[in-house]
């Protein structure tokens, strides 16, 4: 089956075409045809595109919604200069989506029908910031392909379902949560999927055999604690703001800090929480940038003391939170590190490790370093207690499989 996976943004379409089935899931044999994504979308928009063997280009289209975006991928993919071999609308079998909140109600990917794009809907409000363009990026394809191409939602939240109900609810009035449902409903949670299952490949380890702690690192951080295959435990909660350090939100703070600041600055709460998410994490700290590769080369050549600084805070709250759930998961056997910051900054990963002696992590400082763009492996020494890896995500793999599997109607692997 060739399946079109759509991660649609405010002004932003990653899109990538592959091939899946019940033989490449078995072998791990799926195939992407192509990839890419569309940025600045509502003007001269921004299109860089990775073929098959391995080709990239980039170029420019007007590009006025995401309609015509979705218009552009699909008549790009189809053509001769994609290299894919596909050459109409009737080579794409169906489209899968990631859609970042899926509430309480859907634990599993899901088949797009009218009830389920109204329901999705009906969850705005807990992902405002997310929700809406997945549905628009929905509405595109329909729109492009029809109605008898079908769609299905793979859920960032889904995932993190397994959490008990000590781990996900608050500790704020009962009924809150029953009126309201405030909880923990983590995301990212196709990404700890996709790395925990790629670390129990790498390791032949049996899914009930897996007890492990992930860490998504990127422009938004979360970790993960896993064990039998399950998210027991994540860092963020009832939005993607709590937890970790990340390129522009706080993670974890004081609610009180929110009236408070409120109050300073003249500001509403709304405006507390778009400056919480917008203008915090690393940004905030250094007020210079949310890149890590920019602070990591200020702090070295300039040696900025709040790039430093904001380094400090980032790598120590996820040594936090590792410890944390080390207690939670009564040990580990590995961290696996993940995302543009925890695939490709050695230094990173060093500076967290390094507080982790007394877990049993022992790094192999030159395996780390070879460990970027993209490789996978092992970076602790063999002797570590405690082991440390690095394996790349790959959501949209497990999207498409999602996707193929809702289509043909079968179930998901235990």
């Amino acid at each position: 089956m060739n399946v079109l996976v759509l991660n649609a943004g405010s002004a932003t379409l990653k899109f990538q075409v592959l091939v899946t089935d019940d033989h490449a899931i078995a072998t791990d044999t799926d195939r992407a045809l192509v990839r890419g994504q569309i940025e600045r979308i509502g003007g001269e928009s921004v299109v860089s595109v990775r073929r098959a063997d391995g080709s990239t280009r980039t170029r420019t289209a007007p590009l006025r919604d995401l309609r015509a975006a979705v218009e552009w991928v699909v008549a790009f993919v189809t053509s001769e200069d994609s290299g894919t071999g596909l050459v109409s609308h009737a080579d794409l079998h169906a489209v899968g989506h990631r859609v970042v909140h899926g509430g309480e109600l859907f634990q599993d990917s899901v088949r797009i029908t009218e009830t389920v794009r109204h329901a999705i809907e009906g969850m705005i409000e807990l992902a405002p910031l997310h929700n809406p363009h997945n549905l628009r990026g929905i509405e595109a394809a329909r729109a492009v392909l029809g109605d008898s191409v079908p769609q299905v939602a793979v859920f960032d939240t889904a995932f993190h379902h397994s959490l008990p109900e000590h781990a996900y609810l608050y500790a704020i009035p009962y009924p809150l949560y029953r009126r309201h449902r405030v909880r923990r409903y983590g995301f990212h949670g196709t990404s700890h999927r996709s790395i925990a299952w790629r670390w129990r490949r790498l390791t032949g380890r049996t899914r009930d055999d897996v007890r492990i702690i992930t860490l998504h690192l990127g422009n938004g951080c979360s970790a993960c604690a896993i064990q039998g295959g399950q998210s027991i435990d994540t860092s963020m909660g009832f939005t993607p703001l709590e937890g970790l350090v990340m390129g522009t939100r706080s993670g974890d703070i004081d609610a009180a800090v929110l009236d408070y600041i409120a109050s300073k600055e003249g500001l509403t709460l709304p405006q507390v929480e778009l400056l919480l998410n917008q203008q915090s994490g690393l940004l905030g700290i250094s007020g210079l940038t949310n890149d890590m590769r920019d602070l990591l080369a200020e702090a070295h050549e300039h040696e900025d003391r709040r790039a430093r600084l904001a380094i400090e805070i980032f790598c120590y709250r996820v040594r936090k939170y590792i410890g944390a759930y080390l207690a939670v998961l009564g040990g580990a056997d590995a961290i696996v590190f993940a995302g543009g910051i925890g695939e490709n900054a050695p230094e990173i990963r060093a500076r967290i490790c390094e507080g982790l002696a007394w877990a049993g992590v022992t790094i192999d400082a030159a395996a780390n370093d070879r460990l970027i763009g993209g490789r996978e492996g092992r970076f602790s020494t063999e002797t570590s207690a405690l082991a440390a890896w690095v394996v790349p995500t790959d959501e949209e793999l497990l999207i498409a499989r999602d996707t193929y599997r809702v289509v043909a109607g079968i179930e998901p692997p235990n």
